[in-house]
């Protein structure tokens, strides 16, 4: 059953809490599986965790979910646990940019939207100059951003993992367009097949676990020190690493949910 998020509205009673969607009671479900759009994602994990609270079982929780969409929050818990990361700075005010740029080596570098998605927000500043100019304008307009170490090497090119449990299933590479560096499909990007050596595997597996998520698109740089983790994504595309890859990815997600789903069986059972 596909049900639009933001349809779904709850009954927050202890004891029985309940989902109604469109007039009705949506009751049990064994399973749910969370695709929550970036932009509704505060509704959306509110809707998921009364599933949770219905004893559902969730395809990832919705705790990971808000743990992986706060980029910077991510990335923190990602380098508390060891795992290879661009060297990064945040900062709130206009007087500390020059530092903050020092930190993290210097132009080029890239500046990003923490609020942003596919590739949008997300800017490369060739020179010192460029770069001051680029945070202070965002700076001005009061927005949260992430300042990062550009890895030259990579060549405009990152590599998908799709995890599911502690596997990962497929991998491809996102290749940007001539003259551009990001490399979102979104953006023009191309995708082929690509082999992974057993540290980007690690890396993937573990940045998943990290951010607590059963299914993840781990996004990975390959530079000079190892494999660097750009993104932990929670509702990655399946279409292009499908077709890339030429797996039925959908159908391991479902494997693996009829694997794991432990629902609560004390709930009425409803449509699941």
């Amino acid at each position: 059953m596909v049900l639009d998020v933001l349809r779904c509205y709850m009954d927050v009673v202890p004891s029985k809490p309940e989902i109604h969607f469109k007039g009705e009671n949506l009751g049990a479900f064994d399973a749910v599986v969370p695709r929550i759009g970036a932009s509704v994602t505060f509704y959306g994990t509110a809707v998921l965790r009364q599933f949770e609270m219905m004893g559902a079982f969730p395809l990832n929780e919705s705790v990971a979910i808000s743990r992986s969409r706060d980029k910077l929050r991510s990335l923190q818990l990602l380098s508390r646990k060891g795992v290879g990361l661009p060297y990064t700075g945040y900062a709130h005010h206009p007087d500390d940019v020059q530092d903050l740029i020092k930190m993290v080596g210097g132009a080029p570098l890239v500046i990003k939207l923490l609020e942003g998605t596919q590739g949008i927000g997300v800017v490369l500043a060739e020179t010192k100059k460029a770069a001051e100019s680029v945070i202070e304008a965002f700076m001005g307009l009061k927005a949260n951003i992430l300042v990062q170490e550009y890895i030259k090497e990579a060549g405009g090119a990152d590599i998908r993992c799709l995890v599911i449990g502690n596997k990962v299933v497929a991998a491809m590479m996102r290749q940007a367009l001539p003259g551009e560096f990001r490399s979102n499909l979104h953006r023009g990007g191309t995708a082929s097949l690509v082999k992974i050596t057993p540290a980007e595997r690690a890396t993937a597996i573990k940045a998943a676990k990290v951010m607590g998520l059963n299914v993840a698109g781990v996004d990975l740089l390959r530079s000079e020190r190892g494999p660097l983790v750009m993104e932990v994504n929670s509702s990655p595309g399946l279409e292009g690493i499908e077709a890339a890859s030429g797996k039925d990815i959908a159908g391991m997600i479902i494997d693996f949910i009829e694997k794991t789903a432990r629902p609560n069986r004390t709930q009425t059972k409803g449509k699941g």
